[in-house]
């Protein structure tokens, strides 16, 4: 159970309203990690605003999606890997892929270092080394490109601990974690 109330867009009032209204408008539904978030309409605001900032970005949109897979992973966040595999299908993902993903690669090279990249930012906040930088570059990222992907990763972060902290209901078919899953098998 959430620890902090999913907000009903049908009873939702202000700001909140506006913003769930608009979500829905455009995904064509309203997740429970944005009914949770709109408890504070500022900080699903903000949120709205990076998402849609991101839309316009070089990083196409699978390899985001590529991303928020290996970010969700790494911190151990269920909600985030069962939602970003269901949006990695409709990105045009294999489950292959997502699986390449969450440990932190991809078949495709470009994407592969973008992901690696990622995951290093996550895994180290931020300090990254040198050869992680020039490995990024190597495979074809540019430094807009790699100022995104440190822009993707901080939106997942946050996505990350919002659900982990809030314990927010997951409303995606359930992806199990590749550690719970590795547990289980030993």
């Amino acid at each position: 159970m959430a620890r902090v109330p999913v907000i009903d867009p049908k009873t939702a009032t202000g700001a909140a309203a506006t913003l769930l209204s608009a979500v829905q408008a455009q995904l064509g539904v309203t997740p429970n990690f944005i009914r949770v978030l709109a408890n504070s309409p500022k900080a699903l605001e903000g949120f709205l605003g990076l998402y849609g900032a991101a839309g316009g970005f070089a990083v196409d949109k699978a390899t985001q999606e590529r991303i928020a897979l290996a970010v969700a992973e790494g911190n151990g966040c269920q909600y985030c890997v069962s939602a970003h595999t269901a949006i990695g299908r409709h990105a045009g993902l294999s489950n292959d892929e997502m699986q390449r993903n969450r440990r932190g690669t991809s078949a495709d090279a470009k994407a592969a270092g973008a992901v690696a990249f990622a995951a290093a930012l996550n895994a180290n906040l931020g300090e990254v080394t040198t050869a992680e930088f020039d490995a990024a570059r190597a495979a074809g990222l540019s430094d807009g490109e790699i100022v995104e992907v440190i822009a993707i990763v901080a939106l997942n972060i946050f996505t990350n601990l919002l659900g982990k902290a809030t314990r927010v209901e997951i409303d995606f078919p359930k992806v199990e974690l590749m550690g719970a899953s590795l547990d289980a098998a030993a």
